[in-house]
């Protein structure tokens, strides 16, 4: 058991930690305050090799591993977490389309996004299904050599900027979840209609809004899989980006940790630092324990996904162990700064914003805890990995 990274690894989280610093901090504020779009920051990124790292080497891709997935994603939600949704959500999008698409879809459609920049997206959620994927309403009719796809999707990270659309379908609404079907559906297709940006609580400069289809066209050749297998494709996908999602809340966590730190060894109060009061110096201490222990569930996930083994369960639990933990730790740094925290001009009040969504996208803390009673129940999982 080895909990080093590898020369490689170091590098990379250099890399990345350089450019939180760099490009992105200095220009948190802005586009929080703005709500902005962060495109030439995200052009950085994938010039200097950030985005889309797993596709493979075979489409020109670097191929690299879940592991370094964290490793990057860290560090960029470090920076800010809002700028750092928009430039891994090619990730989601990604890994649907890696895991089922044929070799012909994955040369057209991926393998040109090593050599230009482009953005994809996610296309599940609806304003009525978002927990409940099986009860998507978007549906696809076989018409020939084409599917004619009708239906909304809701709070789709980048859809302003999409290229191209992960979308899933129902392709027979009468066979349940066995009857989703997932496209590649490209952004200018005829008949896609994408709708304003939404203003969230936080991460305000991520590009999130609903999409339309309407009798929107694609060949049968943009499936992904083969017909009924869009849910079990989707939820896949999970298991490789759930430890990514999750590593972010430990970015978000650390910065706040980092801010309430430095506070609390400068400010006086009673004659002292506020950090040499067991009241603030134990709630920071509890700050670390939990970061430390999100690393750790998040790289565990990510290694049994590299591995060969199934992370569902350790996935799911990385998740909502860090997400939970965010929100507390950018709540109590707030607490730590007193009046400071709750004013604008410091920057945990916005930490404490962006943080609520970890318990929200790519499954509900709630879902999470679901998956987790569900393995427990089965009898699976609390005996740790099954290697």
């Amino acid at each position: 058991m080895d909990f080093a990274l590898s020369d490689d690894q170091k590098a990379l989280r250099g890399l990345a930690r350089d450019f939180a610093k760099n490009e992105i901090r200095p220009k948190a504020e802005h586009h929080d305050k703005t709500g902005e779009y962060p495109l030439q920051i995200l052009k950085k990124a994938w010039e200097i090799g950030l985005m889309n790292i797993h596709i493979p080497e075979k489409y020109n891709g670097a191929g690299m591993s879940e592991l370094n997935d964290a490793i990057i994603g860290e560090e960029l939600f470090w920076g800010c977490s809002a700028m750092a949704t928009a430039i891994l959500a090619n990730n989601l999008a990604l890994a649907p389309v890696l895991i089922g698409a044929s070799d012909e879809v994955l040369k057209k459609w991926i393998q040109p996004m090593t050599e230009q920049f482009q953005l994809c997206a996610y296309a599940v959620t609806e304003p009525g299904a978002g927990s409940d994927v099986a009860g998507i309403r978007t549906t696809a009719r076989k018409v020939g050599d084409e599917y004619i796809i009708n239906g909304s999707k809701m709070w789709i990270t980048n859809a302003g900027y999409a290229d191209w659309f992960f979308v899933l379908t129902k392709t027979d609404p009468a066979a349940g979840h066995k009857g989703i079907t997932g496209f590649i559906v490209s952004s200018k297709t005829p008949g896609v209609v994408v709708g304003k940006k939404e203003l969230n609580m936080g991460q305000k400069c991520s590009d999130t809004r609903g999409i339309t289809f309407e009798e929107v066209k694609v060949h049968k050749s943009q499936m992904i899989g083969k017909e009924g297998d869009g849910f079990k494709i989707a939820m896949g996908a999970f298991d490789h980006t759930r430890p990514g999602v999750a590593i972010g809340a430990v970015g978000v966590a650390r910065a706040a940790m980092e801010h309430a730190l430095e506070y609390a060894k400068t400010r006086t109060a009673f004659g002292k630092p506020i950090m040499e009061n067991q009241a603030i110096s134990f709630m920071i201490a509890e700050m670390a324990r939990d970061i430390e222990a999100g690393r750790l569930l998040c790289h565990q996930a990510a290694w049994l996904i590299d591995n060969g083994f199934r992370n569902t369960y350790q996935a799911s639990i990385a998740k909502v162990f860090c997400a939970d933990a965010c929100m507390r730790i950018t709540t109590d740094a707030v607490q730590v700064l007193g009046g400071y925290g709750f004013n604008s001009e410091y920057p945990v009040e916005k930490l404490m914003r962006d943080a609520k969504i970890f318990q929200i996208y790519e499954g509900t803390s709630q879902i999470q805890r679901l998956i987790i009673s569900r393995y427990l129940t089965e009898g699976k999982g609390i005996e740790g990995p099954n290697l």
